[in-house]
């Protein structure tokens, strides 16, 4: 039988690169190769498209120039060879890029324009999740609890002394805590915000909840969701920072995480149920990370969802996956299934 023709698509040009590379890099050791053909295609910082023999370390020097055309008498790529253009066709693509014009939504509609199926949310889910205060309007909209927010636009600023302090200051459409300051005096209010609007226009205040921090990892459509063992994030120290250490390989400087959760048999259905529940009310598909708040009185709150979790050495979603029983490369013929048929293989 002949193998599936997978576009793998990574880089990028958001904060997210190196973090997406080290993603395509972990699943090039996952990826069964009698099943599919995989066509790596790396996007540089820069925003060049190239197509490569993997996702190593010299990818982006060693790449043949390729885009992936929108026209659908194509469903393909473009690739550069002798001067002119060649067109490989593809059966189905898995992006793999993370933050900015890889999860709010701009990959999603190419692939849209293109005609190809993909892995994970659409075009709708993908821009409403990337943005968390619509996210949380949405969910608070269904029943679900989230944090007292505000947002801040370009033009606009708060009041230092309307706020109780700590609070939480964040770009609203960013990812992996790049520009993340924790807020627990009027003084730092300023200096939070001008940070945050590095990475986003929008900003967003919200209280700090008292809790564990917990995530589950969700695969599936619709009513067909598999939800992973929930894990859960210990602090030594200051507040959880994913992908922000130096060498995140050896571990975080202030943090471990424990899958599966320490947290009693009722706690951890709750988390799942609940991260289920809000994967429908935003639309998701294919998969996503749910992030949430379990507080002393055993309620849950939403923190925030990532629709393309990173899928690194050390990234949250594979392990709690794996606790459940699905390695990542079942997770990876799950997701091509998904994005082939709209049902869990």
């Amino acid at each position: 039988m002949d193998r599936l023709k997978i576009g793998i698509i990574f880089g990028g040009c958001s904060e997210e690169h190196p973090v997406s590379v080290k993603s395509a890099q972990e699943v090039a050791k996952h990826l069964d190769t009698d099943k599919y053909e995989p066509f790596w295609i790396g996007i540089t910082e820069s925003g060049a498209w190239k197509l490569c023999d993997g996702p190593d370390a010299q990818w982006d020097d060693n790449g043949r120039p390729a885009v992936l055309t929108p026209d659908r008498s194509a469903r393909g790529l473009l690739v550069l060879e002798q001067g002119h253009y060649e067109t490989i066709t593809l059966d189905v693509v898995l992006p793999l890029l993370h933050g900015k014009l890889g999860e709010d939504g701009a990959i999603q509609g190419l692939l849209e324009l293109s005609g190809i199926p993909y892995a994970g949310c659409d075009i709708q889910s993908s821009a409403l999740c990337m943005d968390k205060s619509l996210a949380y309007l949405v969910v608070s909209s269904a029943g679900i609890a989230t944090p007292n927010f505000w947002t801040v636009t370009a033009d606009e600023s708060i009041a230092a002394d309307q706020l109780t302090y700590p609070v939480f200051v964040k770009p609203a459409r960013s990812g992996s805590s790049f520009g993340v300051s924790k807020v627990s005096a009027e003084a730092e209010l300023a200096g939070a915000v001008a940070t945050a609007r590095q990475f986003d226009s929008k900003v967003l205040i919200e209280e700090a909840v008292v809790g564990s921090e917990v995530g589950c990892a969700v695969l599936g459509n619709d009513e067909d969701l598999i939800a992973g063992e929930p894990d859960q994030i210990t602090l030594s120290h200051g507040f959880f920072k994913i992908h922000q250490e130096s060498d995140p390989e050896s571990g975080s400087e202030n943090s471990t995480v424990t899958v599966p959760a320490d947290i009693p048999a009722e706690s951890r259905l709750l988390v799942q149920e609940t991260a289920k529940a809000i994967y429908r009310a935003l639309g998701c598909r294919g998969l996503a990370r749910v992030d949430l708040f379990l507080k002393d009185d055993g309620t849950v709150m939403l923190n925030e969802v990532n629709t393309l979790p990173g899928m690194t050495s050390y990234s949250r979603y594979p392990p709690m996956m794996n606790a459940a029983g699905l390695p990542p490369a079942d997770v990876i013929d799950h997701l091509v299934s998904l994005a082939l048929t709209g049902k869990v293989r």
